[in-house]
């Protein structure tokens, strides 16, 4: 007669671990809450309510004078530029370190170029723009190496995992073949991880339209400069159109983004 051994015991599909990955989250959290001594409360009271609902009704209605938008068009355009120039070279620098971060260099290599990925994008972008608006001077310069220098350390970082996943036989079959080992990763090993590459990269982009805009703050150029202009001296209705500028061009991004995968 065979006797069963009793498994761990499941609850609905959830295993121990699991289970007490779970109750070890809650806590944390809970932990947080208690820590960072969060005044819950104060958010949910009627004078926040209408404090809140007073500060955003003088963003209404937008400014709508002709100069104005003018300006909004113009820092729009070049909020654009720089978010497309900065993934542009950050996609070509993330993918020249994905090579040997990903070991197909050696070890040595990888070591260093992991260390690299992970010091750039440790760094925010605010940083890199302070950093880069005292060296290169205020401007959609500073703006664009500071986003084209913490998203080459986000894109590294996702091409290497990519090239890491991706199997090693059609290009190995290249190389054994004679093939360059240009030739070899361009016919086997880019067709697999061009798709996820692609994806990153648009991804990144919608990201550096909205952290390009911010980047004004520090003298970057763009809509983030106009709108710190605007709130500094209190003029509300001129932030709400430059608010406004941000939300229809992270739509516009999302959409052409979206038609670029379909498309792909």
């Amino acid at each position: 007669m065979n006797v069963r051994t009793p498994s761990s015991p499941r609850v609905a599909g959830v295993t121990p671990g699991g289970l007490l990955a779970g109750l070890a989250v809650l806590a944390a959290v809970a932990g947080s809450f208690v820590f960072l001594d969060l005044p819950l409360t104060a958010v949910f009271t009627g004078a926040a309510a209408t404090e809140a609902l007073d500060f955003a009704g003088r963003f209404l209605p937008p400014e709508t004078d002709t100069d104005f938008m003018a300006k909004v068009g113009g820092a729009a355009l070049e909020t654009l530029a720089i978010s497309l120039v900065a993934t542009l070279l950050a996609a070509a620098g993330g993918a020249l370190l994905a090579l040997p971060a990903s070991g197909r260099h050696g070890r040595p290599a990888r070591i260093v170029a992991r260390f690299v990925l992970n010091l750039l994008r440790s760094v925010p972008e605010l940083v890199w723009a302070t950093l880069l608006v005292l060296a290169a001077g205020l401007g959609p310069f500073a703006g664009t190496l500071a986003l084209a220098v913490h998203t080459t350390g986000v894109l590294g970082r996702l091409f290497a995992e990519a090239l890491e996943n991706a199997p090693a036989a059609p290009a190995e079959a290249l190389t054994g073949g004679g093939a360059p080992a240009l030739a070899s990763f361009l016919y086997g090993t880019l067709p697999q991880v061009g798709d996820q590459w692609l994806a990153y990269a648009l991804y990144r982009w919608e990201m550096n339209i909205r952290m390009a805009a911010i980047l004004g703050f520090v003298g970057a150029g763009g809509l983030g400069g106009l709108l710190y202009y605007s709130l500094s001296l209190f003029r509300e209705a001129e932030a709400g159109t430059v608010i406004l500028a941000m939300l229809v061009m992270a739509i516009a991004v999302d959409s052409v983004s979206a038609w670029l995968r379909r498309a792909r």
